[in-house]
């Protein structure tokens, strides 16, 4: 989202001018700046269409996996689908955070985390740049461990409260899915390249030369 469209926090304006600095001591050494971002907003609607094939993956592996006949929702799993779905979310956020702190030279004192109110949608950004590989994996992460895990589980266990839970984490990392495509198609414009997660915005932002 950009920064028109919405009013910085406090903490949003420290990094964009640290982010700024960044760029202009990136630029005056050679490189150049490609944002690979998309707006929040437009994000949770691409994803539907983006992320639907592996919720269908997952809901087929479940249907093939289990039995009907030992299929059961309870009420008490039905009052706790939100307050545990919350408190996955919470979890996929720092699981980006644990996976971007591991690679950081800094580690975890280069993480940071955030909601932006206004899309009602948490985040966590990396405050150093990342080579290609560990910026795409710390964006899987937790759609792997969380999304396709939980399907495990759910099949395991026959379990659909689990099923449920997998479906919402799977479509919840569609975001992610669409900043790590931006990346695979970018054409990489020099042999130097970093990846610097954007500050206040929805995506990455390239560095090459």
């Amino acid at each position: 989202m950009k920064n028109k469209e919405r009013k910085l926090t406090e903490k949003e304006q420290q990094r964009k001018e640290k982010f700024d600095i960044l760029c202009e001591k990136m630029a005056s050494e050679g490189y150049v700046k490609t944002d690979l971002t998309v707006g929040v907003v437009a994000a949770n609607f691409i994803a539907i269409v983006i992320m639907a094939p592996f919720m269908a993956l997952a809901l087929l592996a479940f249907c093939f996996t289990v039995s009907e006949a030992t299929v059961s929702f309870t009420i008490a799993e039905s009052l706790a689908l939100f307050p545990v779905a919350i408190a996955l979310i919470v979890l996929h956020e720092l699981i980006h955070g644990f996976t971007w702190g591991c690679f950081a030279k800094s580690h975890f004192r280069s993480i940071d985390f955030g909601v932006i109110w206004s899309a009602f949608t948490p985040y966590c950004t990396c405050s150093e740049p990342l080579k290609r590989w560990q910026y795409i994996l710390g964006g899987l992460m937790p759609t792997l461990i969380l999304g396709f895990g939980l399907t495990a589980v759910s099949c395991f266990f026959h379990s659909l409260f689990w099923l449920i839970v997998s479906e919402l984490l799977i479509l919840g990392g569609g975001g992610d899915f669409i900043i790590v495509l931006k990346i695979l198609l970018h054409r990489s414009k020099g042999k130097d390249t970093l990846y610097y997660d954007h500050p206040y915005e929805c995506g990455v932002v390239v560095f090459e030369k």
